[in-house]
């Protein structure tokens, strides 16, 4: 039993870390604002919106082009065995079609660029942090979220929406060469069912979802990158913290938006 007066510290400590924890939201959310609320310098951001969006959106291309691929087999041989035998067979492409644009593509794509841009925008942040180069932009008078925080978000937030679009065609038409060549499903009827239960709500649906997910995980980046205090190990706890966070973050989106939209 402690005296009268005297601090219980595993309390204290518990405490705090349940207040950081309730307002961490908030925070993050902050953040997220902050980048953005203010003046714009066209003349900084933009050139180094272009290169963040060459790193994080063409260069992503060669690993989603590949992903979409298996995506497209796997799909193609998993819907033929759910409804060969039981619907006529366009419904093949009905359900890779839709599967495609609604879930798979967004998210998977998602996933793919969470694990590849959200870990090295964190990294880098978090060595400038930790190397002081973001004090000495403060120190010369320019704003570090702006100039740092703000084309990265951009570059992931228009480029996942690019990348989901190319994995949604190449998965299709990988989808249709497998079916027609390998499954016994004739490519006009597969055409058929993808074309013809086309729905516009199911494509716009996935690009707000890639929008989202492209604004969420470059935020996650920036701002366990700008968090950082310490040495190396405190750069690969932060760059665990983002794909973790953007990964979470994608699957509460996807559900949201899945009801938003897709609620019958």
């Amino acid at each position: 039993m402690l005296p009268s007066g005297a601090i219980d510290l595993g309390a204290a400590r518990a405490s705090i870390a349940g207040v950081r924890a309730l307002l961490a939201p908030v925070d993050y959310l902050a953040f997220l604002v902050r980048c953005f609320v203010g003046s714009w310098d066209l003349r900084r951001t933009w050139p180094r919106f272009i290169a963040q969006l060459w790193i994080h959106g063409v260069g992503a291309l060669p690993v989603v082009i590949i992903t979409s691929i298996f995506i497209g087999l796997t799909t193609a041989v998993q819907t033929t065995y759910q409804l060969m035998g039981v619907v006529p067979k366009y419904f093949v492409g009905n359900g890779v079609g839709r599967l495609v644009l609604i879930e798979l593509a967004p998210v998977l794509t998602g996933f793919i660029v969470a694990g590849r841009s959200a870990s090295a925008i964190a990294a880098e942040l978090g060595a400038m942090r930790v190397s002081e180069q973001v004090d000495a932009l403060e120190v010369m008078g320019v704003d570090p979220y702006r100039f740092l925080c703000l084309p990265r978000i951009l570059a992931t937030s228009i480029g996942l929406p690019i990348l989901v679009v190319v994995t949604e065609v190449v998965a299709v038409f990988t989808a249709l060469i497998i079916a027609s060549s390998m499954l016994n499903v004739p490519a006009a009827a597969f055409t058929y069912g993808v074309t013809h239960f086309f729905m516009l709500r199911d494509f716009t649906g996935g690009i707000v979802k890639a929008l989202l997910f492209g604004l969420l995980i470059g935020n996650s980046g920036c701002y366990y990158g700008f968090i950082v205090h310490g040495g190396a190990e405190a750069v690969g706890r932060a760059t665990t913290r983002a794909v973790v966070l953007s990964a979470v973050l994608i699957l509460l989106v996807d559900f949201v938006i899945a009801f938003i939209f897709f609620k019958t």
